[in-house]
């Protein structure tokens, strides 16, 4: 389907993924969000969509079939233009009003009620075992990228693109933060599912603070901040085969959860905890995550 026939509205934003439109789809009269990215074309004759983005691709849109109520809509992709060296290729997405960042700042102070945060957190959640079910690993997850719509729908964005997403970032001088990422990302070390529960830690404790968790400004200066937290792991648990030794960080022990989040209450602490663990092997999972006692609802709890 051709990308003219969306009239583009506004421009949403620029990151390291592009430029996002919002635009109108005349046929429904729905708004959509256009994302245009540059993809290497196959060195083939006729220079066709690299495989890796026809199946990456191709796995988003078989996730439409399930229609979650928690995972953005992709809609429409479409071609655009090409050269020798690259396609254009627009994903059409169903719009949603603004992101977690914006709708945190609208919260007026004290910030979000502990019942609207647990919600909030139940519905992420949810998108997020979705996605690790049917294998995706989300990569960068952080408040840009999860959407609330006005009634107060969490929808996850931006997910299962990644190496479609990183010849587009080497094309574009944006800086991508380090402040979501988990430890062995920073270590550069192998890693899987585990890195998205990180993630959703660092978020949950935002929610709370209405500031990022930790903000290094170098891949070992996050790590500095984040052992300030929960302590300098021990030997056993520091990955085999990366460049940066567990001696290059001084020793210290870890510190309460409410020294920086003083508003949660035990159970929630003890949430925050199990997610920014340091070992993946040991970190917990979406689906244990909906299960611990801070999230479930009281009628869940009450004898039949």
């Amino acid at each position: 389907m051709a990308v003219s026939r969306y009239e583009p509205v506004a421009e949403i934003g620029v990151g390291a993924y592009g430029t996002v439109y919002k635009a109108r789809d005349p046929l429904s009269g729905h708004f959509v969000a256009l994302k245009s990215l540059r993809v290497p074309s196959e060195a083939t004759p006729g220079g066709g969509l690299p495989i890796s983005t026809v199946r990456e691709v191709a796995l988003l849109r078989r996730l439409e079939a399930f229609e979650h109520p928690n995972v953005v809509r992709l809609m429409d992709v479409c071609a655009t233009s090409r050269t020798d060296r690259e396609i254009r290729v627009t994903l059409v997405f169903e719009h949603v009003e603004q992101d977690l960042r914006a709708y945190l700042n609208k919260a007026p102070p004290p910030g979000l009620p502990v019942e609207t945060i647990k919600d909030l957190m139940r519905q992420f959640l949810r998108g997020l075992d979705f996605l690790h079910s049917n294998c995706i690993i989300h990569r960068d997850l952080k408040p840009e990228n999860i959407l609330v719509t006005n009634s107060g729908t969490v929808k996850l964005a931006d997910f299962g693109l990644a190496r479609i997403y990183s010849y587009q970032m080497a094309l574009t001088p944006v800086v991508v933060t380090l402040w979501y990422r988990a430890p062995e990302v920073l270590l550069q070390s192998a890693y899987a599912t585990p890195v998205d529960l990180w993630s959703v830690g660092c978020i949950f404790a935002e929610m709370f603070r209405r500031k990022p968790l930790f903000c290094g400004n170098s891949e070992p200066d996050q790590l500095s901040k984040i052992f300030d937290l929960i302590g300098l792991p021990p030997e056993e648990d520091w990955p085999r085969e990366v460049s940066l030794p567990r001696s290059a960080f001084s020793p210290q022990g870890p510190r309460p959860v409410q020294s920086v989040v003083p508003e949660l209450e035990e159970s929630g602490a003890q949430l925050l905890l199990e997610m920014l663990t340091f070992s993946p092997h040991k970190r917990i999972s979406a689906c244990k995550a909906l299960q611990h006692s801070y999230l479930r609802k009281e009628e869940d709890n009450d004898p039949e």
